[in-house]
């Protein structure tokens, strides 16, 4: 049994040397670029990656075309930003050779913000499903928060998929920004008053929820500034839905 990893790029020059480094071992690595001008390819190349330049589709569609082009029997979809343990590659490594009937394998992800390990506010162990056999399951095609959806048995690998999210609040904020308008082509059409509500309160209680009672707060500063910009985060994706529906935007 093989293992192809496929991987979807744009300027993640800072980000692919210990991604890549995390899977050397794997009988394939696919990466697909959407136009990157930094030293993206250069790296992935220097890892005998098999390269792809292929316009950006959106976040779901590029991942589904990243796993099509791989030919092994198991599939890992990584984005770029994430590194596997040695404790969850040793897994990986086991389900390979084991030959076993599970067709899927979900494991936990240990986030980091600030190159902190938030362990709470339901940051761990947030579990992603990212091991498949080719062929058996596929990314939904959503512009943001895509998932892979499978019917069946999934098993669960204990190992950690290391997230290296957000070195910086700069880096957080902007990825905010980019999420909170693809996020808001999602939300269906409302009246005002409920826009009101998602934009003014329902921030507040995503911040209470998940610092307090989810005991974000044991995360000490890096939790609360987390926690706190991903409540804008919310406000931000409901006021601009707002203007597309007043825009007439779809």
């Amino acid at each position: 049994m093989s293992l192809s990893v496929a991987i979807i790029t744009l300027n993640e020059a800072a980000n692919l040397p210990r991604t890549l480094a995390s899977v050397a071992w794997a009988d394939e690595i696919v990466i697909v670029d959407s136009g990157s001008t930094d030293r993206t390819l250069e790296i992935a190349r220097s890892f005998n990656a098999k390269i792809f330049v292929e316009p950006w589709r959106g976040f779901g569609a590029q991942k589904n075309f990243a796993l099509r082009q791989c030919s092994g029997d198991w599939l890992l979809s990584l984005d770029a930003d994430e590194e596997v343990s040695p404790e969850l590659a040793a897994e990986i490594r086991e389900v390979i050779a084991s030959n076993e009937s599970i067709a899927a394998h979900s494991m936990p992800r240990r986030n980091l913000f600030q190159d902190k390990w938030l362990r709470h506010g339901g940051m761990y162990p947030d579990r992603k499903l990212r091991l498949i056999r080719n062929g058996v399951a596929w990314f939904e095609e959503r512009p943001v928060h895509e998932d892979i959806k499978f019917d069946g048995a999934v098993g669960q690998l204990r190992g950690d998929l290391i997230h290296h999210a957000y070195p910086t609040v700069d880096s957080y904020v902007e990825h905010l920004q980019r999420y909170s308008t693809l996020a808001a082509g999602t939300v269906p059409p409302h009246g005002a008053l409920w826009f009101a509500a998602q934009t003014l309160l329902n921030p507040y209680a995503t911040f209470v929820y998940n610092w307090l009672f989810r005991g974000g707060f044991l995360d000490g500063r890096p939790g609360f500034i987390y926690h706190a910009y991903h409540s804008a985060y919310v406000s931000w994706k409901y006021a601009k839905a707002r203007q597309m529906q007043l825009a007439g935007r779809p």
